[in-house]
């Protein structure tokens, strides 16, 4: 990192990546484990974990697309000269194959005759991290032409998200299968079992690089009052958008759903500006944060795939999830999500440490 990035550290949005793993980590473990017999959606705990379990892929995607972004728009140089560009290409690699290793389908890379149609489907469908890869190599190639045409980051980044949204629920009515290969296919729609296709998801993302555009053209404005204000009020703009919408849906169209409109997305999306301004506004009094909330968040990749590696294990081991599949009650499942995030805590922790002092001995 350069002194310029160490200097004007956000401590905002290191605070909202830990927010997003933790969400993360005690979201699966709690779905993996609790029995079905507690999970009553009128019940108003289940209720509201239900529904922060529907941000944290939001505020994850939100948090990455404004860290890269605001790192790349910090190095003031051409896009050719930019270091931000073969770091967000490798991570772009990297992020493609460690989320189809995930899925893979079979323990050996020769025989695959045992392999069903069910795991395929499961190990070309679109999860978070081949979404947010894909996320990253967009907003750098956006980058790229807004360059070169010199057109305005806040509209380029703004109109395409806002496309991503809207544009859903016609994305999602084609069968895509019919014009691409099922693998290419499943990032433009769930229907071949993906969680994150391209619409509407990559809309948070680039909410994020929005964000980080403008906090990198704006140093130091995270630390007015009047940042979060606006923050906020852009948030509330948001869900007014969002409950308009529902109001008009439910009376217009027969049949409407949350999950076949773009309603849903929107008010995630304001629900994700406002907490960024409520923790922005916290930060305000804040000069630093514990190292360890710091480690976490650069290490959020590794704590993803060691927990889901755990939980839902592999093709080349089983996961807990195979033994105890929702078969804890409300006392063991929380004990559980505690000792998820205890280890994974503890995980980055020690890595950290062997790092200092691997780097004792060499010097």
């Amino acid at each position: 990192m350069t002194q310029s990035s160490k200097k004007n550290r956000i401590i905002f949005i290191d605070i909202m990546r830990a927010i997003a793993v933790f969400q993360m980590v005690q979201g699966h473990t709690i779905d993996a484990f609790l029995s079905n017999n507690y999970r009553v959606l009128n019940n108003p705990v289940f209720g509201a974990w239900l529904f922060m379990r529907g941000v944290t892929a939001p505020i994850f995607l939100f948090s990455a697309g404004a860290v890269f972004s605001y790192l790349f728009r910090l190095h003031d140089q051409p896009f050719e000269s930019n270091p931000r560009v073969s770091k967000g290409i490798k991570r772009f690699a990297l992020l493609l194959f460690l989320g189809y290793l995930l899925r893979f389908p079979a323990p050996t890379l020769i025989d695959f005759s045992s392999v069903s149609s069910v795991a395929w489907q499961t190990f070309e469908s679109i999860d978070v991290l081949q979404l947010i890869g894909v996320g990253l190599l967009f907003v750098i190639t956006l980058f790229f032409i807004i360059e070169k045409l010199k057109l305005n980051d806040y509209w380029v980044f703004g109109s395409i998200a806002m496309i991503c949204l809207f544009i859903f629920p016609l994305t999602e009515s084609v069968n895509w299968t019919k014009y691409l290969p099922v693998y290419l296919a499943s990032y433009l729609y769930k229907s071949t079992g993906s969680q994150f296709p391209i619409f509407p998801w990559l809309s948070y993302l680039l909410a994020g690089a929005f964000l980080g555009t403008y906090l990198a053209k704006n140093p130091m404005v995270f630390k007015t009052a009047k940042f979060s204000r606006n923050l906020f009020i852009i948030g509330l703009l948001f869900l007014f958008i969002s409950l308009i919408g529902h109001i008009v849906g439910t009376g217009w169209v027969s049949n409407y759903y949350w999950d076949t409109s773009p309603n849903l997305m929107i008010l995630r999306l304001g629900f994700v500006l406002i907490l960024n301004s409520v923790v922005s506004l916290i930060c305000l009094r804040i000069e630093s944060i514990p190292r360890i909330f710091i480690l976490i968040g650069r290490n959020t990749l590794l704590i993803y795939v060691v927990h889901l590696v755990i939980l839902y294990g592999s093709a080349w081991n089983p996961g807990l999830s195979v033994l105890f599949d929702k078969a804890f009650d409300v006392w063991n499942t929380l004990g559980s999500a505690v000792l998820m995030l205890g280890l994974m805590t503890l995980m980055v922790f020690i890595i950290h440490k062997l790092k200092i002092k691997n780097k004792e001995i060499v010097t």
